[in-house]
This record gives structure tokens, C-alpha cells and sequence, in this order.
């Protein structure tokens, strides 16, 4: 490497018109900003929703209804997916730690058993809640429910 062949790195070099640096450059002036308004002056940024001064759609659209900042969130699981696991997995009793392994639940979230599909297996099942119709289903078939504190 000589002083003669040092060149600077791929891609470093911005290429293009230079704004603001005086009348010769052709975008001296208004440094290509146009005249006046908001977008012309420095530190300007569009606001997120910003419909340039009309009411915004958010504000326009009526809000109504309550969410209850303390409900409680299960993660639903049917008795299909249950009958797919046994089927599938070979497994006989179903609580958190199984659902987890198998990606159908994760270790923070409560989880509701709930009745869609049909059981044929004989299980043990854990889980925070179950709906009324699963519950039957399960014990139908000869197996136990326990309700996770």
C-alpha cells in the first residue's frame, strides 16, 4: 500500500448533491425544502396520525366499551388437541410442564381446558380451569381432573 493507491472504503464515500452550501452548488437557498411550512424548518418530524391538521382518525372514531384491567387470561386448550398429544406423544397424564415441552403453552401463562373435539383416552389432567363440557368428557372416559392453584 502506497500514499498514491490509498483509497477510502466500499460504500463509506456518500455520493450526492451537498444541500445548504451556497448558490453555486444549485441547492443553495432553500437547500431543496421549498418555502415556508413546517417540513422547511429543522427539527421538524410528522407526528404518527398527523393528517396535516385535520381531526385524526383516531379521534374521530368513537370510543365506548370497558376493559377490565384485572381479568384474568387463560391459554385454551380443547380436547382435540389433548386426543392429538396421547395419540401422538404416548403420554398419559397431561399438566404444565407437558403442555410446555410441547410448545402449547409456556410456564407463566394459565390454562383452561376447554371441550371442543372428543377424548378417548384415559388421562390425568392438570390444569388452572377446565370449562363444564371438558370436565364431563374427561371423566366420562375414567379420568381424574385436578384444578392447579
Amino acid at each position: 500500500m502506497e500514499l498514491n493507491n490509498l483509497k477510502p472504503a466500499k460504500g463509506s464515500v456518500k455520493k450526492g448533491k451537498r444541500v445548504g452550501r451556497g448558490e453555486g452548488s444549485g441547492k443553495g437557498g432553500t437547500a431543496a425544502r421549498g418555502h415556508k411550512g413546517a417540513k422547511s424548518r429543522s427539527g421538524y418530524s410528522k407526528k404518527i396520525g398527523f393528517e396535516g391538521g385535520q381531526m385524526p382518525l383516531q379521534r374521530r372514531v368513537p370510543k365506548f366499551g370497558f376493559t377490565n384491567p384485572n381479568r384474568t387470561e387463560y391459554k385454551g386448550i380443547n380436547l382435540d388437541t389433548i386426543q392429538n398429544l396421547v395419540e401422538t406423544k404416548k403420554v398419559d397424564s397431561i399438566d404444565l410442564e407437558t403442555l410446555v415441552n410441547n410448545g402449547l403453552a409456556d410456564n407463566k401463562s394459565l390454562v383452561k381446558i376447554l371441550g371442543r373435539g372428543e377424548l378417548k383416552a384415559k388421562l390425568t389432567v392438570k390444569a388452572h380451569a377446565f370449562s363444564k363440557s371438558a370436565k364431563e368428557a374427561i371423566e366420562a372416559q375414567g379420568g381424574t381432573v385436578e384444578i392447579l392453584a
